[in-house]
């Protein structure tokens, strides 16, 4: 018993550690990102004639940055709320802290070079006031954009996957992969269900969700669970588990989605079979918690039989193919949720942070897909790059 407790302390102390630490980081950035919101704000007032303009744009700084903390806070647990403050309090929020954070670099940088500019002008040196509230109101639009149209406009994409030497049997097997959704009070379980019939539209023979089902806490399992159920495809529904799934106790939702038909795979696999021909179907738990074994996923799979896994964490694709599986469906880097359009391959936050972040990857006769999300986590936003139901047809090569 106190072995048990020990070991399950070490597992949870150090993930709590890291989100609090990554809090103070997120509340620095964001804290500095007011300050081209402080100059955006007094010039925008002092051109409306506004009395004491750079005093009310400091209040209106400080109030935004206290909420913030306060928001932030609240969301370390996600909790249900009602529909108006969602859409009448935190959606403004939200899309005002992603502005200030498209401002801060060019302020950044308009701050170092608008007074060289001036004195090799021979003009008196003067603040960019005006570039920075400019800077400002174009994220504002952007963001906007990003929180109220973009990460509801979903697409479903058709991706072949070559297996070298697939049984014939296999070839054209379907697989809806779902990943990321995140639901919660930013997105709602009616997203999920439009996500869901999408899938089951495209008749598939197995569905699979790569984990973070949650944002965050427990109080929306009950619809995760439910949403998971209304996923139809006649060789099974496949869930393995994400970080965000521990980010609060995630036992709850693996008994829910067991209960509701679907099979989470926590390092174990089993074997699904099309015209005879089998398929051995596994999954890793998460790797952020450390919960993760690769070789106890693999250690019931049959000789000579392609192996698809699935692991939450893309990271884990030089460790599966060198253990032969033959396709790796993973998430986590939701594609950046920030690209250039048309450029996301090459071009977006996740590519900074991730070696694999989007897409089909090869090495040998290993094929990896990270899938770029659904849902989205810290801000609820997405530029250049589509959430997305993916259908995977196997193909052999």
């Amino acid at each position: 018993m106190t072995d048990g407790a020990t070991q399950v302390r070490t597992v949870t102390a150090r993930p709590r550690r890291r989100a609090g630490s990554f809090f103070r980081r997120v509340i620095i950035v964001l804290t500095t990102a007011h300050l081209p919101f402080v100059v955006a704000a007094g010039e925008a007032a002092g051109r409306a004639g506004i009395p004491h303009p750079w005093l009310l744009a400091l209040a209106l700084a400080v109030c935004s940055a206290v909420a913030f903390v306060m928001r932030a806070r609240l969301g370390m647990g996600d909790r249900r709320r009602s529909a108006a403050v969602v859409h009448l309090v935190d959606v403004p929020l939200f899309i005002h802290w992603c502005a200030c954070l498209f401002a801060l670099i060019p302020s950044a940088a308009a701050l170092l070079v608008s007074p060289l500019v001036d004195l090799v002008r021979g003009a008196p040196v003067t603040p960019p006031s005006a570039f920075i509230m400019w800077t400002y109101a174009v994220g504002l639009a952007l963001s906007a954009y990003g929180t109220i149209v973009r990460r509801r406009w979903f697409v479903v994409d058709e991706v072949d996957i070559p297996v070298r030497g697939l049984d014939p049997r296999l070839d054209g097997l379907r697989i809806a992969h779902l990943s990321d959704l995140h639901i919660g009070a930013m997105t709602p379980r009616s997203w999920a269900e439009r996500w869901t019939r999408a899938a089951n539209a495209r008749r598939p023979d197995v569905a699979v969700i790569t984990g973070d089902l949650v944002t965050s806490g427990a109080d929306f399992h009950e619809d995760i669970a439910d949403v998971v159920a209304t996923l139809d495809a006649p060789l099974g529904v496949f869930v393995s588990m994400g970080n965000h799934d521990y980010f609060g106790d995630g036992e709850p939702l693996v008994s829910l989605l067991r209960s509701r038909g679907a099979a989470v795979l926590r390092n174990e696999g089993r074997v699904v079979e099309r015209a005879g021909a089998p398929l051995f179907l596994a999954g890793i738990d998460d790797t952020w918690t450390r919960r993760d074994d690769i070789d106890r996923a693999l250690a019931d799979r049959p000789a000579g039989v392609p192996v698809v896994l699935l692991a939450h964490d893309p990271a884990r694709f030089g460790d599966s193919s060198r253990r032969g599986v033959a396709v790796t469906l993973s998430g986590h880097t939701h594609g950046g949720q920030v690209a250039v359009p048309f450029l996301y391959r090459w071009l977006s936050l996740s590519h900074i942070a991730h070696e694999f972040h989007v897409g089909l990857y090869r090495r040998g006769d290993s094929v990896l897909y990270v899938h770029p999300g659904l849902g989205t986590t810290g801000p609820p936003l997405r530029l250049g790059i589509a959430p997305a139901v993916v259908i995977h047809t196997l193909r052999a090569a």
